[in-house]
């Protein structure tokens, strides 16, 4: 008996607009009517309004504001008051709040044409999706980014995830928005750890993809120190628009592939992380992250010391600290526990190590293995260039 075997192609096409702009929920502002409405259905959308609870408290009105916006919309039923839920990764490593939201929306009975408009940082914005994506296999989440990291990384992307047994993302779906609204307005009112929070992304995706961006942010960084509302501005949708970019070109927006390139210096900023209990917040986790790697690829011939000096210095002068005590943790077999997330990356990719390097500023290209001697040597090259002992990398 032969066997008969077909191969099923499916190829779907996803398209979802980016707004980026000023007072989303001002008296007429057009920005969420023109999401909702374009598709050109006629009937009356069910709406239900998700925000950080740390948002809601440093936008005093702003449901209000929203109350106010539904209640002129006729083509937009706002199904209860906002749901508020817990900021940061607290709303990513309790699942229990994830499931309080999908009993709401099918409380309210939300189909695959309702609309859940997310208000928040991206961990929030994760754990959101993530819910939105099971209920009725997606409804149509709207993300509002109210934070530089997501703004201009995660909000823009197709990925949802909460955390579990204590890793990072173990949980997830890909799912790409109904639409994102970039409300730069939402930034002003940042704490200055948060307002720096997302740089750190910039000068990734600069490093890998852009070298242009990269000179450009290296110049802006005391800019957006200091709280420059036009840099940071230029910032995001600068960032947001190379992200993009990558996802609709890239060939594997669902990272079926065992290449991750937007994971530039992820490894090890993924496994500070967690060792620090999130302490170091991810775009700070990050910056240590691309400061290490760089020091590899300076130490392997793959980044000249000028511009892994230039990195250092960019991400410094935009306020970040390159060097947490954790990285000289080991473990009782004197291994860096660091290290670990290696492995860690090992294992999500499904078994081969793939992590992505700079081969000079505006390029890339993979690896599939890292010396631990020479991780531990950029290590103490990071903690000299953090302590002042060197005013370069070297």
């Amino acid at each position: 008996m032969h066997a008969f075997h077909h191969l099923q192609r499916v190829s779907v096409d996803f398209d979802f607009p980016v707004v980026f702009c000023r007072g989303v929920f001002a008296p007429g502002a057009p920005w969420l009517r023109e999401v909702f409405g374009r598709r050109g259905e006629k009937r009356r959308h069910k709406v239900l309004v998700a925000i950080e609870d740390p948002v809601a408290r440093a936008t005093p009105g702003l449901q209000d504001n929203i109350r106010r916006w539904f209640a002129a919309e006729p083509d937009a039923q706002l199904v209860r008051d906002p749901w508020i839920g817990p900021g940061g990764e607290a709303v990513k490593n309790d699942y229990r709040k994830v499931m309080e939201l999908i009993d709401i929306l099918l409380e309210y009975r939300m189909d695959r044409h309702a609309y859940v408009v997310a208000i928040g940082g991206g961990a929030f914005l994760d754990a959101i999706g993530f819910a939105t994506a099971l209920v009725h296999r997606g409804l149509r989440l709207v993300r509002l980014p109210t934070t530089v990291l997501a703004q201009n990384d995660a909000g823009v992307g197709v990925k949802n995830a909460i955390n579990l047994h204590g890793g990072k993302n173990t949980i997830g779906t890909f799912a790409p928005p109904f639409a994102v609204v970039n409300d730069y307005d939402f930034l002003d009112t940042l704490p200055t750890r948060d307002w720096t929070a997302g740089i750190s992304e910039a000068f990734k995706v600069a490093v890998i993809k852009d070298a242009v961006f990269f000179r450009d942010l290296c110049a802006m960084a005391p800019r957006l120190r200091a709280r420059d509302r036009s840099a940071m501005e230029e910032l995001v949708r600068r960032c947001a628009l190379l992200h993009l970019q990558h996802i609709a070109t890239s060939g594997d927006p669902f990272e079926l592939g065992a290449a991750r390139p937007l994971d530039f210096g992820h490894w090890s900023a993924h496994k500070l992380e967690g060792m620090t209990g999130y302490a170091v917040a991810h775009g700070e986790a990050v910056a240590i992250g691309l400061a290490l790697d760089a020091g590899y690829a300076r130490r392997m011939g793959w980044l000249t010391d000028a511009e892994a000096d230039a990195l250092l210095r960019g991400l410094s002068e935009s306020g970040y600290t390159l060097w947490h005590p954790a990285l000289n943790r080991r473990l009782g077999d004197g291994r860096l526990e660091i290290l670990g997330g290696l492995d860690d990356f090992r294992e999500h990719l499904g078994g081969e190590l793939c992590i992505t390097m700079p081969r000079g500023i505006g390029a890339k290209f993979e690896v599939h293995e890292m010396d631990p001697a020479l991780i531990e040597a950029s290590l103490r090259d990071l903690e000299q260039f953090q302590s002042g002992l060197s005013p370069v990398l070297r």
